[in-house]
């Protein structure tokens, strides 16, 4: 059951050796969910926190769905639960990729145990990746693009992150055509508060 998984994954230490300021894991899940939002893994600010998407990409992110914080962390109705649980550290370009172990031995337990869901959203490359594996296009921009093939299970979206404010200025389409739709659906499976 899923009240017995979380506490299992929030003390996990499967892949302590490879995180630089250790494990913390992030994710936030009830069986009543209807929404789940995959991303990448916390970032550093999250790791602070222990909120996920307690950040300016969160803000971006809340904007896209039109729900406030309290609808976004109502874990009844909004799962949180990226490919990875805990800050994987930085890198050259930025944070380092997920950790695959955890979205290999934890995404199988888990998924299943929230029944409810509707809709998934993959939020960023590597989330896209996980999830859709071979029907992934071969580009981010691509998925994205294509949005409509994953309805109703799937919605691709870029990672709503400050540093990609260039890839928003470069693809205008996506908060005219992709956004609206993504709150409509979202308001449409959620409950008016």
């Amino acid at each position: 059951m899923l009240e017995e998984l979380l506490p299992q994954i929030r003390a996990c230490q499967l892949c302590a050796a490879h995180l630089p300021h250790g494990p913390r894991p992030v994710l936030r899940a009830a069986t009543s969910a209807r929404l789940l939002i995959v991303g990448q893994a916390p970032g550093t600010k999250v790791h602070a926190s222990g909120i996920p998407w307690d950040d300016q990409s969160g803000k971006r992110l809340r904007s896209w769905l039109g729900l406030t914080p309290d609808e976004f962390y109502n874990e009844a109705h909004v799962a949180i639960v990226p490919t990875a649980f805990c800050y994987p550290g930085t890198g050259k370009s930025g944070d380092l990729p997920p950790r695959p172990e955890c979205f290999q031995h934890w995404h199988p337990q888990l998924l299943p145990l929230l029944p409810n869901i509707q809709l998934t959203l993959l939020i960023g490359t590597y989330a896209q990746k996980a999830f859709l594996g071979q029907d992934a296009k071969a580009t981010l921009t691509q998925t994205v693009e294509a949005w409509q093939e994953y309805l109703p299970r799937y919605l691709p979206l870029p990672h709503p992150s400050p540093r990609n404010i260039a890839w928003f200025k470069r693809h205008p389409w996506f908060e005219r055509e992709v956004v609206p739709t993504l709150q409509e659906i979202v308001q449409s499976m959620l409950p008016s508060s």
